[in-house]
């Protein structure tokens, strides 16, 4: 039986599952870490199973709001972890499905340049704008989630997207010129092709590697195209015919390097004015374990 106060275990599972894609993306949006998402989720759902649904008017809502304190809360404490970090901190790379990628909204905004960009906010701030811009909730949902007035909500929305508009990427990229860019990409790589990714790099490229001091990665932003084209170009000796692979992550074709099976090292680019502006390396193996499945991302 039902303990009074408490939700039917049918009803209360059922409404989870009908919105766990849009609980998931929530998180990852705020902290950039999947297993973080999902461990807010574990953490969302022990509060969610304990309420009475015949007291909750709007359960998306509802949810979204114990989803995003538990993300707040835990994003403090990542914040802290990250002032110990070995070297650069780069968000945790998502296998996604192609269909992400045509929801070109949301691919620019889970993509690992928009992540970098949404790293930069406070904590506040970063729950505001994903709420706001990302899924469009009203600004009276969005202060009840983090426990402001609507008024002091609108402020923080309107500062946080002026932030977010003078550092995303410059211009929109179609999915097929992305595409081309990493069909492009792979073949200089594989064949050490300095002139090639000299062609394909912005003058102001930044190459930025995450390996958690687990893995040999470069410590320090490696700036400007014939620097970021050598370093690559002398890599391609170290990766093994076949081994570079193209998938779909964080909405955007990336590719994924595997070595004896295992992913290895996943790497995004960002593309601005048909330039690559940005690439970013992630080998720590604790950020790769979820690149063996696709994860659905939904509003």
């Amino acid at each position: 039986m039902t303990a009074p106060g408490e939700a039917s275990p049918d009803l209360a599972t059922e409404t989870f599952l009908a919105h766990r894609n849009l609980l998931f993306t929530v998180a990852y949006e705020m902290l950039g870490s999947a297993a973080d998402a999902e461990d807010v989720l574990q953490e969302t759902w022990l509060k969610w199973a304990g309420v009475d649904l015949a007291e909750i008017r709007e359960h998306r809502a509802y949810l979204v709001r114990i989803t995003t304190r538990q993300a707040l809360t835990r994003l403090r404490t990542l914040g802290r972890r990250k002032e110990s970090y070995v070297g650069t901190w780069l968000p945790e790379p998502l296998l996604t499905a192609p269909d992400v990628a045509e929801d070109v909204e949301l691919a620019d905004h889970v993509s690992m340049a928009m992540l970098l960009v949404l790293e930069t906010l406070r904590p506040t701030e970063r729950a505001v704008f994903v709420l706001r811009e990302v899924f469009d909730m009203p600004y009276d949902e969005i202060a009840e989630a983090v426990g402001k007035t609507p008024a002091a909500v609108r402020q923080i929305g309107h500062r946080a997207r002026s932030h977010v508009s003078a550092r995303r990427p410059r211009g929109d990229v179609t999915p097929a010129e992305t595409r081309g860019a990493i069909d492009a990409f792979q073949k200089a790589i594989e064949t050490g092709d300095l002139q090639g990714l000299l062609d394909m790099l912005a003058p102001d490229v930044v190459f930025l590697g995450d390996g958690g001091g687990v893995k040999q990665a470069v410590l320090r932003p490696i700036v400007g195209a014939d620097k970021v084209a050598r370093l690559l170009a002398a890599g391609h000796v170290q990766i093994p015919a076949q081994s570079l692979r193209p998938r779909h992550v964080n909405g955007h074709p990336a590719l994924v390097l595997q070595l004896d099976g295992e992913v290895d090292t996943v790497i995004t680019l960002r593309i601005d004015e048909g330039k690559i502006t940005g690439l970013y390396a992630v080998r720590n193996p604790a950020k790769l374990s979820h690149m063996e499945e696709e994860t659905a991302l939904r509003r």
